[in-house]
């Protein structure tokens, strides 16, 4: 299989150091294996993306010498394509109208833990007060919030598997199993769709991966653990699974990862102070 992967920033906020390591990596990766390097905006939330961040990605990118394929794919332009994987897990019984908010999410989930909430990497573990206590029958609802029933997933899938090619938070590397049983505790019925957005980032990633061959995932460890609910999906949507390499994360000096927000880490204030690309990726630790 020809090696592809992808760097699929948000435009909701500028790049900063870390996404200067994993856009590179990926590209490296991609490089040694002749294989390619494919560009994606993940910009299905509309509410906080910018035309303006968007053209500061295509900006920063070019400037640290890194090169895709044309067209870019834009999330925004594919409801449709996410409209019909939707509709094929509805079809399975998989899916469930949800209205909880927030609040009605943290207050049902602390109850039996006194006071404490189980998280899992789609945050609070959802406690299940909208799950049906069968599939839904009719057509799926239009502009409405769709959670992924995992019991009866468990149904066609007992347990999911990928390859890692890096490293987990936890050392995980080689073959990783997760059983569902185990999801249904530590993960719960994740959102696949939300209100007023028609998709999510789980459903959209999975989908789009799939279109576009992605043959290795090239992530931070951040998402490590997000990794087996796209698996689980990739199976139930009758999709190849690719490999996954998850690197490390990019700190402050404290210690604490780099966000959006931490505009002193952003790329474009080292454009802008006279630094260069070959500098900032050096002290990343690559060789150039």
């Amino acid at each position: 299989m020809t090696f592809r992967t992808r760097f699929a920033p948000s435009p909701t906020g500028p790049l900063h150091l870390g996404h200067a390591y994993s856009a590179w990596l990926g590209f490296e990766r991609a490089r040694a294996q002749g294989g390619t390097f494919l560009l994606r905006i993940e910009d299905i939330d509309q509410s906080r993306a910018r035309d303006a961040w968007e053209t500061q990605i295509y900006d920063d990118l070019r400037w640290l010498g890194l090169t895709w394929p044309e067209p870019v794919i834009r999330q925004s332009d594919r409801l449709p394509v996410y409209n019909a994987a939707l509709d094929t897990l509805w079809d399975q019984g998989l899916l469930y109208v949800c209205t909880c908010n927030r609040r009605d999410i943290m207050e049902a989930a602390s109850a039996p833990q006194d006071g404490i909430a189980a998280t899992g990497p789609d945050g609070i573990v959802y406690p299940g007060t909208c799950r049906p206590s069968a599939p839904p029958i009719g057509p799926r609802p239009k502009d409405a919030s769709l959670r992924l029933n995992l019991r009866e997933a468990a149904k066609h899938v007992q347990h999911v598997t990928f390859e890692e090619t890096g490293t987990g938070p936890r050392g995980e590397t080689g073959r990783v199993t997760k059983t569902l049983q185990n999801m249904i505790t530590d993960v719960g019925d994740v959102v696949l769709a939300r209100k007023n957005m028609g998709t999510s980032y789980h459903l959209s990633v999975v989908v789009d991966d799939a279109e576009q061959q992605i043959s290795e995932v090239v992530r931070g460890q951040d998402l490590f653990d997000a990794t087996e609910i796209h698996v689980l999906l990739q199976n139930l949507l009758g999709q190849a699974t690719p490999r996954f390499h998850h690197h490390r994360l990019i700190r402050d000096q404290a210690g604490k990862r780099l966000a959006k927000r931490d505009d002193a880490r952003a790329l474009a204030t080292y454009r802008s102070t006279g630094d260069t690309a070959e500098n900032i990726l050096r002290w990343l630790g690559f060789e150039i």
